[in-house]
């Protein structure tokens, strides 16, 4: 058979490494398995984290019942029960594809599994419209990277993945009962019926209200397309009945494809490729020929997004460390370390929100209930805790370990787009100079209090009742 293994595509549709897998298994005239498995040792690993990947599984095995696919999902019980599983099944593979993802423990993973997988192994990019492998350069600043996609990106908006590639399958019988008395497979379902308890991962972080999977990410999807595009351009950053997408949690664990929501734009707008101005300007607004809701869309999925996939892509090895950040950045980083906070807090006062800046406060308190912060929130967010901490290093590793341990979306490109944005990757310098931020870009609570009207947004996330119980007691 081929095996496709599927680590961050998790989902049957819209899928270009499933496409692959189908077309190969095709062409070899051999069955398919897809094996989607959930390790229980990976950094930040917790209820929050798998009970969203689990409710995925939910979606694709129900999926693959319905299409008669040989699907395996495996979710190991306890650490190191899951070694040896992919060299088993690729010992009876002819081929196997898996997914390319710039980021997290991913790369490693897929380049120790070429150690033990004896056969081809294709790892597939379907991250994005726009190829990171023809990316030949590093963009600097999201304006550089638009006006490359402006000359670049039509090609590839015209040639996204089928919507069912599954349909064009034409062996499906495999039998895998050897390997599953070593590995039995997981029912997703019963293992969230039976709770998490007995599975080595951090329970201090519980799972969020927003259900992960495949059909709650094409709900959202249709919802936002019917009822939010058209204000995204003027209400996305509002806190009070906003048009946020509420989509990258779906985006980051494959549930939802990026392909998949360009396609319905284009389908709600009668676009076409006619459609676009007839030289690249690298304007945000304009040059895609459609409505202000979907050009404002189009620019934060392709330009913004895959500004930190291309980025992370090219830098694997040093994405998430200060040395990748611009030299202007640098340069000031290391003119002001020495300058005197006005206060600092250590990462536990921070993720307990213990700190003298209710709009913060309230900000880590929706990270910590939701998985989520408001995305003009989550910008001061980390503002302040690059002014709160004693270095630029200290908050490299608040920063991460407060957004991955917490955030649904985290882990990701973006993810460490946002973190070293608030250091300086892909801005540039701002006057005036300030202490501690230096040429850094400046955000004050203040100032978001007046813009975004935050007395709602504070009194929803206020402190409950213990918190504020150890506040009077502290006091």
């Amino acid at each position: 058979f081929v095996l496709y293994w599927m680590i961050s595509n998790r989902r049957l549709e819209w899928n270009f490494s499933l496409q692959h897998a189908v077309e190969q298994a095709n062409r070899l005239n051999k069955p398919l398995v897809i094996l989607e498995a959930l390790r229980c040792d990976y950094r930040w690993s917790s209820d929050r984290m798998h009970t969203f990947i689990i409710q995925g599984m939910v979606d694709n095995q129900k999926d693959a019942q319905e299409k008669s696919i040989c699907y395996y999902p495996y979710i190991e019980p306890r650490k190191g029960h899951g070694k040896g599983l992919l060299q088993a099944l690729s010992q009876r593979a002819c081929l196997v594809v898996t997914d390319y993802f710039p980021c997290f423990f991913l790369p490693q993973m897929v380049r120790a599994a070429l150690k033990v997988v004896d056969v081809r192994l294709d790892s597939v990019d379907s991250n994005g419209i726009y190829p990171l492998a023809h990316a030949n350069r590093d963009f600097t600043t999201a304006a550089s990277f638009r006006r490359h996609l402006q000359k670049s990106i039509l090609p590839f908006i015209q040639d996204l993945p089928k919507p069912n590639p599954l349909a064009d399958l034409k062996n499906r019988a495999v039998s895998l009962e050897d390997i599953q008395e070593r590995w039995p497979a997981t029912s997703p379902s019963q293992r969230l019926a039976d709770g998490l308890a007995t599975l080595p991962i951090d329970h201090s972080v519980p799972a969020v209200s927003k259900r992960g999977g495949r059909e709650t990410a094409k709900r959202v999807a249709r919802e936002f397309i019917s009822s939010k595009i058209d204000r995204y351009h003027s209400d996305r950053n509002r806190l009070e009945k906003g048009a946020a997408s509420g989509l990258s949690p779906y985006f980051h664990f494959g549930h939802l494809s990026v392909h998949e929501l360009v396609s319905h734009i284009v389908k709600k707008e009668n676009w076409s490729v006619k459609s676009v101005a007839p030289r690249p300007n690298g304007s945000r607004e304009g040059w895609w020929g459609m409505s202000k809701g979907a050009e404002a869309l189009m620019d934060e999925l392709i330009t913004w997004r895959e500004l930190g996939y291309v980025f992370c892509h090219r830098h694997l090895d040093d994405y998430d460390k200060l040395s990748s950040l611009p030299e202007w950045a640098k340069k000031t980083i290391a003119e002001h370390k020495d300058d005197v906070r006005p206060v600092t807090y250590t990462l536990q006062e921070l993720e307990a929100a213990q700190t003298h800046d209710p709009v913060w406060n309230s900000a880590q308190r929706q990270l910590l209930r939701e998985g989520i912060i408001h995305n003009y929130m989550r910008m001061l967010w980390g503002k302040k805790i690059y002014e709160w901490s004693k270095s630029a290093e200290e908050a490299r590793n608040n920063l991460i370990e407060l957004n991955n341990k917490y955030a649904i979306d985290g882990r990701n490109p973006n993810s460490y787009s946002g973190i070293f944005w608030i250091m300086g990757r892909f801005d540039r310098a701002w006057g005036p100079v300030r202490p501690v931020m230096g040429k850094l870009r400046y955000m004050s609570s203040d100032s978001t209090r007046r813009k975004l009207k935050t007395k709602a947004y504070e009194a929803r996330y206020k402190p409950d009742a213990q918190i504020r119980l150890f506040e009077k007691l502290d006091s």
